[in-house]
């Protein structure tokens, strides 16, 4: 294939269609979604665009206002080490108090609100959908999974691409500590690229009224290896102004590790168990951002790692 796959919801009925997603997770961890427009449809794609831009539009010290208590969430300014790039985010947007943590921060209108309101809601319900998809692809009962209740992140993104810019990244190469990415994609402006198991980098092209579906290392470990957790990044490659939407469903509470229906004596336990908030740590701590900290948690690996990230 030349580029992703490409999946429609309208098929998720069916039964062949658990065996298209399992295929696309397992060999490029990630899939273009169509026709998801009953649960996010596309006014409310293109209100929440609108919204996004007109917040990054605010003076920087209102958008400062942005701040969580966990390391690398909340406002985020352009710096030395990536010029080009801020963003805006918050832990459990699947909670209303969240949200409106996030909106106060940022004096949001009563329209802008309700559009991220809105819009959350609509993505957390996609996630649903499409995790137990993935669960009756790996032969998972779907009333199993809890998906109902993981808890998810939002990321704002806004890249200021300029003449000297062209060539360079927007976001370094990386893989998604979650479970699994909703990627909103700018509509008009190139730039997103993923990795195929040959090393090398695919253009993921705008397709407006779509979405892209990253799988994330969480998904590799509870799938036991299956599941690939996409490399990807955001090259500059044209002088203009991008904003994408990214949704994160970080995984089961407490502690994720591989489902017993993916280990047996052909396919032994790859991964020791452990919880997003320690692999978030470990992989900031190693510096190890492109999926390399999996590695790490291998169970044949257990004498060469501490994993109590309490410590320091």
């Amino acid at each position: 294939m030349a580029n992703i796959p490409v999946i429609d919801l309208h098929d998720f009925p069916y039964q062949t269609s658990k065996l298209i997603i399992a295929t696309a997770c397992e060999e490029w961890g990630c899939f273009r979604l169509l026709n998801h427009h009953e649960i996010l449809p596309v006014a409310l794609m293109s209100e929440m665009k609108a919204v996004v831009r007109s917040l990054f539009e605010l003076p920087m010290e209102m958008k400062r206002r942005n701040v969580h208590a966990i390391q690398g969430i909340g406002y985020a300014a352009p710096r030395i080490t990536n010029p080009v790039h801020e963003s805006f985010g918050f832990y459990d947007m699947d909670t209303r108090l969240a949200v409106d943590d996030f909106c106060s921060q940022l004096d949001a209108t009563p329209h802008q609100r309700d559009t991220i309101i809105r819009y959350v809601e609509a993505v957390h319900e996609l996630f649903v959908v499409i995790v137990k998809k993935l669960a009756e692809g790996l032969g998972v009962k779907t009333e199993n999974t809890g998906i109902e209740n993981w808890p998810c992140m939002f990321k704002l993104n806004k890249y200021n691409f300029t003449p000297e810019s062209v060539g360079l990244p927007g976001i370094p190469t990386h893989t998604d500590s979650a479970f699994l990415t909703i990627l909103q994609d700018d509509e008009g402006v190139c730039g997103l690229e993923v990795m195929n198991k040959s090393g090398e980098f695919i253009p993921v092209d705008p397709w407006p009224e779509t979405l892209i579906v990253n799988i994330g290392d969480m998904a590799t470990i509870w799938s036991n290896g299956r599941f690939y957790n996409v490399k990807h990044r955001v090259q500059c490659k044209e002088t203009k102004l991008r904003v994408s939407i990214a949704s994160f469903l970080l995984g089961p509470k407490g502690a994720v590790e591989p489902l017993p229906e993916d280990v047996d004596d052909e396919h032994p336990r790859k991964y020791v168990p452990i919880t997003y908030e320690d692999y978030r740590k470990l992989k900031f701590s190693t510096n190890l951002h492109a999926g390399e900290a999996l590695e790490l948690l291998y169970t044949p690996s257990l004498d060469k790692i501490d994993l109590d990230m309490n410590r320091g």
